[in-house]
């Protein structure tokens, strides 16, 4: 209720207060240019990329989790009268806080010490040092300790926070990269992308997780009520791999694209803001002499 209220509340104020500059003619692109704009654009593809592989790890481990703290985690919890609920209600708690202070606290404090690229590949890293701690504290029996896993799991959501506000952040300067580099501004169609990366992420998600849940013969389901079912050893250890090794994979193929692939460094993005400017500084003095 209080997000919907919030939204309506924010819809409301851009159409009373956000003014459109009415153009003569407006200039519309077809899905087959927009992805001929992207294709053009190879700092905005490496960044779409990145998007994609970070969000698949992201809700990999959303779509997994549950079943981890259901299966897992509660069948420990289970033995000691324990419920597994208010421990994934907690750990979900305690990831989305700290996705938001990555987003509007880390990220700010780190970008006065480092670049945009340093704390990209920083929190890529930081992301998979908490994937594998989480592993590796499984694997040592201790999976089921609240504080450890809440720890890791603050780890792995800070770093996307930051992630998300970087990769909006290199959107923007491929922006002025493309507009440089073909002399169209391709701003809609580049940053729209970003949307639809974002829902094909989710979408993959499901779909490697419902793939992944058959191939290690999980039974069960994600309700609250019911007895957890027992599951083999097998089982288990498969649910720990998919729920971080996974994502791990996905976060190293990211890292690797970008570190050999992207090239917008805060100098050079800085560098073609200033050319572009004095593109329209001559190009305006030409048309008033």
């Amino acid at each position: 209720m209080i997000v919907a209220v919030i939204f309506i509340a924010a819809e409301v104020f851009c159409c009373f207060k956000v003014k459109e500059q009415r153009l003569e003619k407006v200039e519309t692109s077809t899905v087959g240019q927009m992805f001929k704009a992207l294709f053009r654009n190879d700092q905005a593809l490496i960044t779409v990329l990145a998007i994609l592989l970070v969000n698949s790890a992201l809700y990999l481990t959303s779509n997994l989790i549950i079943y981890f703290f259901k299966y897992d985690v509660g069948a420990v919890l289970a033995a000691g009268g324990a419920e597994w609920e208010g421990n994934y209600t907690l750990f979900t708690m305690v990831g989305g806080v700290f996705q938001i202070l990555g987003m509007m606290v880390v990220y700010p404090l780190l970008h006065k010490k480092l670049t945009n690229t340093a704390i990209f590949k920083t929190a890529l890293s930081m992301a998979i040092v908490g994937y594998v701690l989480i592993l590796g504290f499984c694997l040592m029996g201790l999976g089921s300790n609240m504080i450890i896993l809440c720890v890791c799991g603050a780890l792995v959501f800070m770093s996307n926070g930051i992630l998300t506000v970087l990769t909006t952040v290199f959107l923007s300067g491929s922006v002025d990269y493309g507009e440089l580099k073909t002399g169209r501004r391709e701003e809609s169609v580049i940053f729209s992308m970003q949307t639809f990366v974002v829902k094909a992420a989710s979408g993959i998600s499901v779909f490697i997780t419902g793939i992944g849940l058959d191939l290690i013969g999980l039974e069960g389901n994600t309700d609250s009520t019911g007895e957890i079912v027992a599951q083999s050893a097998d089982t288990i250890m498969g649910l720990r791999l998919l729920m971080t090794v996974l994502p791990i994979i996905l976060l190293a193929v990211a890292f690797i694209f970008f570190v050999k692939k992207f090239t917008l460094t805060d100098k050079k993005t800085e560098e073609i803001a200033l050319a572009l400017k004095e593109k329209k500084e001559l190009k305006t003095e030409e048309e008033n002499a």
